[in-house]
Protein backbone atom coordinates (compact mmCIF):
# COMPACT_ATOMS: atom_id res chain seq x y z
CA UNK A 1 0.00 0.00 0.00
CA UNK A 2 1.48 3.17 -0.90
CA UNK A 3 1.14 5.25 2.72
CA UNK A 4 3.63 7.58 3.89
CA UNK A 5 1.61 8.40 7.14
CA UNK A 6 -0.10 5.73 9.45
CA UNK A 7 -1.37 6.61 12.72
CA UNK A 8 -2.97 4.13 15.36
CA UNK A 9 -5.00 5.45 18.38
CA UNK A 10 -4.38 3.34 21.94
CA UNK A 11 -6.73 4.21 24.51
CA UNK A 12 -6.18 0.66 25.97
CA UNK A 13 -4.35 0.06 29.29
CA UNK A 14 -2.94 -3.42 29.52
CA UNK A 15 -0.74 -5.57 27.60
CA UNK A 16 -3.48 -6.98 25.68
CA UNK A 17 -5.52 -4.13 25.14
CA UNK A 18 -6.97 -3.83 21.38
CA UNK A 19 -5.33 -0.63 21.09
CA UNK A 20 -1.72 -1.67 21.64
CA UNK A 21 -2.45 -5.11 19.31
CA UNK A 22 -3.34 -2.68 16.71
CA UNK A 23 -0.29 -0.72 17.61
CA UNK A 24 1.50 -4.01 16.56
CA UNK A 25 0.12 -4.33 13.17
CA UNK A 26 0.82 -0.20 12.46
CA UNK A 27 4.34 -1.19 13.46
CA UNK A 28 4.97 -4.23 10.31
CA UNK A 29 2.82 -1.83 8.26
CA UNK A 30 5.12 0.81 8.74
CA UNK A 31 8.19 -1.28 8.42
CA UNK A 32 6.93 -2.77 5.66
CA UNK A 33 6.16 -0.27 3.72
CA UNK A 34 8.62 2.43 4.73
CA UNK A 35 6.40 4.92 6.53
CA UNK A 36 6.55 6.97 9.22
CA UNK A 37 3.63 5.88 11.99
CA UNK A 38 1.95 8.54 14.05
CA UNK A 39 0.49 7.55 17.57
CA UNK A 40 -1.92 9.30 19.96
CA UNK A 41 -2.30 8.07 23.45
CA UNK A 42 -5.44 8.73 24.64
CA UNK A 43 -6.47 9.31 28.45
CA UNK A 44 -10.29 8.77 28.99
CA UNK A 45 -11.79 11.03 31.43
CA UNK A 46 -15.06 9.51 32.98
CA UNK A 47 -16.50 11.93 34.58
CA UNK A 48 -20.60 12.07 34.07
CA UNK A 49 -21.85 15.68 35.56
CA UNK A 50 -24.77 14.58 36.06
CA UNK A 51 -24.24 12.28 39.04
CA UNK A 52 -22.48 14.59 40.88
CA UNK A 53 -24.22 14.94 44.81
CA UNK A 54 -24.40 18.94 45.42
CA UNK A 55 -20.65 20.36 46.76
CA UNK A 56 -18.89 17.40 45.25
CA UNK A 57 -18.24 18.54 41.31
CA UNK A 58 -14.96 20.00 41.70
CA UNK A 59 -13.12 17.81 43.96
CA UNK A 60 -15.19 15.12 41.12
CA UNK A 61 -13.66 16.38 38.21
CA UNK A 62 -10.29 17.35 39.77
CA UNK A 63 -10.14 13.46 40.69
CA UNK A 64 -11.24 11.90 37.72
CA UNK A 65 -9.19 14.44 35.16
CA UNK A 66 -6.29 12.97 37.41
CA UNK A 67 -6.78 9.37 37.04
CA UNK A 68 -6.98 9.73 33.13
CA UNK A 69 -3.85 12.10 32.94
CA UNK A 70 -2.10 9.32 35.13
CA UNK A 71 -3.10 6.73 32.88
CA UNK A 72 -2.45 8.67 30.12
CA UNK A 73 0.96 8.98 31.07
CA UNK A 74 1.54 5.18 31.82
CA UNK A 75 0.44 4.37 28.62
CA UNK A 76 2.30 6.45 26.89
CA UNK A 77 5.47 5.17 28.48
CA UNK A 78 4.52 2.10 27.28
CA UNK A 79 4.28 2.93 23.81
CA UNK A 80 7.45 4.96 23.99
CA UNK A 81 8.87 1.74 25.05
CA UNK A 82 7.63 -0.13 22.75
CA UNK A 83 8.59 1.54 19.22
CA UNK A 84 12.00 2.42 21.19
CA UNK A 85 13.09 -1.05 20.11
CA UNK A 86 11.72 -0.52 16.20
CA UNK A 87 13.82 0.65 13.39
CA UNK A 88 10.91 2.98 11.81
CA UNK A 89 10.10 6.46 11.96
CA UNK A 90 7.80 7.48 14.49
CA UNK A 91 6.35 9.83 16.67
CA UNK A 92 4.13 9.91 20.04
CA UNK A 93 1.57 12.46 21.31
CA UNK A 94 -0.67 12.18 24.11
CA UNK A 95 -3.99 13.74 24.86
CA UNK A 96 -6.79 13.66 27.74
CA UNK A 97 -10.57 14.18 26.67
CA UNK A 98 -14.20 12.95 27.78
CA UNK A 99 -15.72 10.61 25.16
CA UNK A 100 -17.31 13.49 23.55
CA UNK A 101 -13.91 15.00 22.86
CA UNK A 102 -12.57 11.99 20.98
CA UNK A 103 -14.15 12.79 17.56
CA UNK A 104 -11.79 16.21 16.72
CA UNK A 105 -8.64 14.79 18.27
CA UNK A 106 -9.27 11.61 16.84
CA UNK A 107 -10.00 14.00 13.47
CA UNK A 108 -7.20 16.26 13.10
CA UNK A 109 -4.86 13.76 13.48
CA UNK A 110 -6.66 11.54 10.72
CA UNK A 111 -7.32 13.75 8.56
CA UNK A 112 -3.18 14.45 7.90
CA UNK A 113 -2.59 10.60 7.78
CA UNK A 114 -2.86 7.98 4.74
CA UNK A 115 -4.41 5.36 6.55
CA UNK A 116 -5.27 4.57 10.20
CA UNK A 117 -4.56 1.48 11.78
CA UNK A 118 -7.15 -0.13 14.39
CA UNK A 119 -8.80 -3.05 16.37
CA UNK A 120 -12.32 -3.93 15.46
CA UNK A 121 -14.69 -0.87 17.69
CA UNK A 122 -17.62 -3.39 18.04
CA UNK A 123 -18.42 -7.03 19.75
CA UNK A 124 -17.22 -8.02 23.27
CA UNK A 125 -14.45 -6.35 25.14
CA UNK A 126 -14.99 -2.88 23.41
CA UNK A 127 -15.84 0.14 24.84
CA UNK A 128 -17.55 2.98 23.02
CA UNK A 129 -13.98 5.08 22.93
CA UNK A 130 -12.90 2.03 20.63
CA UNK A 131 -16.68 3.12 18.65
CA UNK A 132 -15.83 6.97 18.46
CA UNK A 133 -12.19 6.56 17.48
CA UNK A 134 -12.60 4.55 14.11
CA UNK A 135 -15.93 6.43 13.21
CA UNK A 136 -14.09 9.75 13.91
CA UNK A 137 -11.12 8.73 11.65
CA UNK A 138 -13.61 7.71 9.15
CA UNK A 139 -16.24 10.48 9.15
CA UNK A 140 -14.80 14.00 10.28
CA UNK A 141 -11.21 12.65 9.38
CA UNK A 142 -11.88 11.75 6.30
CA UNK A 143 -9.54 8.82 6.33
CA UNK A 144 -9.49 5.04 5.05
CA UNK A 145 -9.67 2.83 8.46
CA UNK A 146 -7.82 -0.74 8.25
CA UNK A 147 -9.70 -2.87 10.41
CA UNK A 148 -8.03 -5.72 12.22
CA UNK A 149 -9.35 -8.61 13.31
CA UNK A 150 -8.46 -10.10 16.76
CA UNK A 151 -5.52 -12.00 17.19
CA UNK A 152 -4.04 -11.07 14.35
CA UNK A 153 -0.73 -8.73 14.97
CA UNK A 154 1.25 -9.04 11.51
CA UNK A 155 -0.44 -8.23 8.69
CA UNK A 156 -1.13 -10.51 5.75
CA UNK A 157 0.10 -9.49 1.79
CA UNK A 158 -2.91 -7.81 1.12
CA UNK A 159 -2.52 -10.07 -2.12
CA UNK A 160 -6.49 -11.51 -2.25
CA UNK A 161 -8.78 -8.65 -2.14
CA UNK A 162 -12.79 -8.89 -2.03
CA UNK A 163 -14.39 -5.66 -2.95
CA UNK A 164 -17.82 -5.61 -1.21
CA UNK A 165 -19.66 -3.69 -4.35
CA UNK A 166 -22.97 -2.21 -3.92
CA UNK A 167 -23.18 1.03 -6.37
CA UNK A 168 -22.91 3.02 -3.51
CA UNK A 169 -20.54 6.48 -3.15
CA UNK A 170 -19.14 4.69 0.03
CA UNK A 171 -17.85 1.76 -1.67
CA UNK A 172 -16.60 3.69 -4.42
CA UNK A 173 -14.63 5.93 -2.00
CA UNK A 174 -13.36 2.54 -0.43
CA UNK A 175 -12.31 1.48 -3.93
CA UNK A 176 -10.28 4.11 -4.56
CA UNK A 177 -8.25 4.44 -1.42
CA UNK A 178 -7.68 1.66 -1.90
CA UNK A 179 -6.49 1.49 -5.87
CA UNK A 180 -2.99 1.33 -4.74
CA UNK A 181 -3.52 -2.12 -2.86
CA UNK A 182 -5.41 -3.33 -5.51
CA UNK A 183 -2.62 -2.94 -8.51
CA UNK A 184 -0.45 -5.29 -6.32
CA UNK A 185 -2.98 -7.72 -5.38
CA UNK A 186 -3.02 -11.21 -7.68
CA UNK A 187 -6.78 -11.81 -6.84
CA UNK A 188 -9.38 -8.77 -6.66
CA UNK A 189 -12.72 -10.01 -6.71
CA UNK A 190 -15.34 -7.94 -6.99
CA UNK A 191 -18.78 -9.11 -4.91
CA UNK A 192 -22.23 -8.42 -5.80
CA UNK A 193 -24.98 -9.70 -3.85
CA UNK A 194 -28.67 -9.31 -5.15
CA UNK A 195 -27.83 -6.43 -7.63
CA UNK A 196 -30.77 -4.84 -8.21
CA UNK A 197 -33.16 -5.37 -11.00
CA UNK A 198 -33.75 -1.68 -11.94
CA UNK A 199 -30.76 0.36 -12.04
CA UNK A 200 -27.75 1.43 -13.97
CA UNK A 201 -25.50 -1.76 -13.76
CA UNK A 202 -28.85 -4.18 -14.32
CA UNK A 203 -27.11 -5.36 -17.49
CA UNK A 204 -23.90 -5.73 -16.42
CA UNK A 205 -23.41 -5.86 -12.74
CA UNK A 206 -20.04 -4.45 -12.25
CA UNK A 207 -18.93 -4.31 -15.35
CA UNK A 208 -18.55 -0.17 -15.55
CA UNK A 209 -16.28 -0.77 -12.30
CA UNK A 210 -14.04 -3.71 -13.61
CA UNK A 211 -13.42 -1.51 -16.47
CA UNK A 212 -12.15 1.45 -14.81
CA UNK A 213 -10.46 -0.50 -12.37
CA UNK A 214 -8.23 -2.89 -15.16
CA UNK A 215 -7.16 1.05 -17.06
CA UNK A 216 -5.61 1.29 -13.65
CA UNK A 217 -3.87 -2.05 -14.28
CA UNK A 218 -5.94 -3.98 -11.88
CA UNK A 219 -6.93 -7.54 -12.28
CA UNK A 220 -10.68 -7.76 -11.61
CA UNK A 221 -12.96 -10.28 -11.43
CA UNK A 222 -17.07 -10.19 -10.98
CA UNK A 223 -18.73 -12.46 -8.27
CA UNK A 224 -22.69 -11.81 -8.83
CA UNK A 225 -23.94 -13.58 -5.43
CA UNK A 226 -27.72 -14.67 -4.30
CA UNK A 227 -28.97 -13.54 -0.76
CA UNK A 228 -29.35 -17.09 0.63
CA UNK A 229 -28.02 -16.42 4.21
CA UNK A 230 -30.41 -14.03 6.17
CA UNK A 231 -27.62 -11.53 6.44
CA UNK A 232 -25.63 -10.08 3.64
CA UNK A 233 -22.23 -10.01 5.76
CA UNK A 234 -22.87 -13.62 6.23
CA UNK A 235 -22.95 -14.54 2.61
CA UNK A 236 -19.96 -11.86 2.07
CA UNK A 237 -18.35 -13.54 4.78
CA UNK A 238 -19.01 -16.87 3.35
CA UNK A 239 -17.52 -15.72 -0.28
CA UNK A 240 -14.81 -14.55 1.91
CA UNK A 241 -13.37 -17.94 2.87
CA UNK A 242 -14.47 -19.27 -0.44
CA UNK A 243 -11.85 -17.35 -2.35
CA UNK A 244 -9.17 -17.46 0.46
CA UNK A 245 -9.02 -13.61 0.82
CA UNK A 246 -6.96 -11.73 3.33
CA UNK A 247 -8.54 -8.14 2.43
CA UNK A 248 -11.82 -6.84 2.25
CA UNK A 249 -12.37 -3.51 0.87
CA UNK A 250 -16.03 -1.97 1.65
CA UNK A 251 -17.79 1.39 1.91
CA UNK A 252 -18.60 2.14 5.50
CA UNK A 253 -22.06 3.03 6.70
CA UNK A 254 -24.15 2.55 3.88
CA UNK A 255 -27.15 3.85 6.71
CA UNK A 256 -27.40 5.82 9.60
CA UNK A 257 -24.26 4.89 12.04
CA UNK A 258 -27.88 5.48 14.14
CA UNK A 259 -29.65 3.25 12.34
CA UNK A 260 -26.71 0.68 12.21
CA UNK A 261 -26.51 0.72 16.04
CA UNK A 262 -29.78 0.03 16.76
CA UNK A 263 -31.03 -2.59 13.96
CA UNK A 264 -27.58 -3.58 12.57
CA UNK A 265 -26.30 -3.26 9.23
CA UNK A 266 -23.62 -4.68 7.00
CA UNK A 267 -20.73 -2.64 8.19
CA UNK A 268 -21.70 -3.10 11.91
CA UNK A 269 -21.94 -7.21 11.06
CA UNK A 270 -18.69 -7.32 9.09
CA UNK A 271 -16.52 -5.67 11.85
CA UNK A 272 -17.97 -7.46 14.85
CA UNK A 273 -17.04 -11.11 12.86
CA UNK A 274 -14.99 -10.46 10.57
CA UNK A 275 -11.07 -12.81 11.18
CA UNK A 276 -9.59 -10.42 8.06
CA UNK A 277 -8.55 -7.05 7.98
CA UNK A 278 -11.16 -4.85 6.27
CA UNK A 279 -10.23 -1.35 4.99
CA UNK A 280 -13.32 0.66 5.35
CA UNK A 281 -13.77 4.25 4.10
CA UNK A 282 -16.56 6.52 2.86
Amino acid sequence: MACKTLLSVVTEQGPDGPGLAALDTAIALARREDAHLDVLVLGIDQTQYGYFSAGAGVAMVQETLAQAMAAAEELEAKVRQRLAAEEIRWAVDRAVAQLGGVPPLVAHRARFSDLVVQSRPYGPGRSATDEAVVEAAMFDGQAPVLVMPDGMIDPPAFDRVVIAWNQSPEAMAAIRRALPLLQRASMVDITIIDPPAHGPERSDPGGMLSQWLSRHEVRAEVSVLARTLPRVSDVLARHIRDRDADLLVMGAYGHSRFREAILGGATRDMLENTDIPVLLAR
